[in-house]
């Protein structure tokens, strides 16, 4: 088998050994050809890897409604869960077999098909991300040509859920939610879709897998570091907004809408909806690392199983396999150590942020975010011109910026440029935000 491909070649060696102990205990004479058999060793591997990542996506998601808890907690000075098992570990566990038990309702006059299908449609793209997502090099279930695409054309389908489940509840609350839903979806998947256009544009491919290889090295080889930091701000903002997070969870206010798309929900329908939002952070979470943070990749240029042996490439046998799984084991180290520096960002600006108003919910990417990411993809495509045009490499791919002679002027220089246009931006939209309030307050 390939040592390059996007499956790791442990299968059809497993299934030699199995093959072989069969001859050799029946006296048969079965071979396989793995050159014919690869298309079907690639469905299998697909089969195994998403299984596995189903499996450790709901333990996943149970345990970050815990971690919101305590975090939220902590950051509001309260106690979170501590009654139910050590630490209030448990408690979630107790939450979902309440949750079996709760009477299934369907509303009078409701759509009674679509009601019961709108949590599925909502679930269940949350957990392909899953498997578009390079957890290493090897443990990955589909390896697309076009997964960036692929994954925004998913991530589309989750609204249509939020939309049935809000119009089959014939509840009008829950109408308001799904109608608001459709409207920022729409709204936010532009920037969300132009921030990786930069990505794509430095990677020259729309894999998801190459997207990662090509931002191997040291942290400052990463998409989001100096390449383009805005696009990664753009597209953790967009993400926030798509998982229906604070201070974009409009569809679901409860201050307004009685709890929004679910108000006529029930048990573990219910549970289904808020189980997809804390899938849908991780996944996105995932994709914001494999598109602007390295992936699986070690900050520091190479991983620390590499600095323990030295020698590596003289080993054989177990040895040699044994450095395999440590090295496939780093590499998850890395991606979930990144990915959960991302979640505890979004829900540590939930236990900050108010909540937006719907025309402040919505300008703010109609205004801001669509014409910044416009300006920030055609600077991105001026800043790939001149390095193809120049054959400079990465590391130089900034006229200021001087890696490769350690010019730690230029890294200052580099850093100010950046503060700045950050600083900015804000700054503007600060003001334009304090005159809007100023102008409502003079005319009460």
């Amino acid at each position: 088998m390939n040592q390059n491909s996007d499956f790791p070649n442990w299968l059809p060696l497993l299934v030699n050994k199995l093959v072989e102990l069969i001859n050799h205990t029946f006296h048969t004479s079965i071979a396989l050809d793995w050159t014919a058999l690869a298309p079907v060793t690639l469905v299998v591997w697909a089969v195994i890897v998403f299984s596995l990542i189903a499996l450790v996506a709901q333990v996943a998601v149970i345990f970050l409604v815990l971690m919101e808890r305590k975090i939220l907690a902590w950051l509001t000075q309260r106690k979170g869960p501590n009654r139910v098992g050590p630490w209030g570990a448990l408690q979630t566990l107790a939450d979902g077999v309440k949750l079996l038990f709760k009477e299934d309702i369907v509303p009078e006059g409701a759509n009674k098909f679509l009601f019961m299908m709108a949590p599925a449609v909502f679930f269940l793209p949350a957990f392909v991300f899953f498997g578009l997502i390079p957890f290493t090099d090897k443990l990955l279930a589909v390896s697309l040509p076009a997964g960036a695409l692929f994954v925004f054309a998913i991530s589309s389908i989750s609204v249509l859920g939020l939309v049935l489940a809000g119009w089959a509840s014939n509840n009008k609350y829950s109408l308001l939610g799904g109608m608001r839903s459709a409207a920022q979806a729409i709204s936010y998947e532009i920037p969300l879709v132009m921030a990786v256009l930069a990505t794509v544009l430095f990677s020259g491919s729309m894999n998801i897998a190459d997207i990662v290889r090509a931002q191997q090295g040291p942290f400052w080889n990463w998409y989001g570091i100096l390449l383009t930091p805005l696009s990664l701000l753009i597209f953790f903002i967009s993400s926030l907004a798509e998982v229906n997070r604070v201070p974009f969870d409009l569809p679901e206010a409860e201050s307004e809408l009685v709890s929004g798309y679910n108000t006529e929900y029930t048990g573990m329908k219910f549970a289904l909806f808020f189980l997809a939002e804390y899938a849908a952070l991780f996944a996105m979470s995932g994709l914001t690392v494999a598109f602007f943070v390295g992936g699986y990749y070690s900050p520091f240029g190479t991983f620390l199983i590499d600095l323990l042996t030295p020698h590596h490439e003289t080993l054989t046998g177990v040895m040699s396999s044994v450095y395999q799984f440590g090295i496939q084991c780093e590499m998850l180290f890395w991606f979930m150590l990144k990915t959960y520096l991302f979640i505890f960002l979004a829900m540590w600006v939930r236990g900050t942020l108010p909540r937006l108003k719907p025309d402040q919910l919505m300008g703010f990417s109609w205004k801001f975010l669509i014409p910044l990411s416009i300006i920030n993809v055609f600077a991105v495509a001026v800043e790939k011109y001149v390095m193809v045009s120049d054959g400079r490499s990465v590391l130089t791919m900034v006229p200021i910026l001087s890696i490769q002679n350690n010019n730690i002027g230029s890294w200052f220089a580099w850093i100010v440029g950046v503060s700045v246009v950050f600083m900015a931006f804000f700054m503007l939209m600060s003001d334009m935000l304090t005159k809007k309030l100023k102008a409502r307050l003079a005319r009460r």
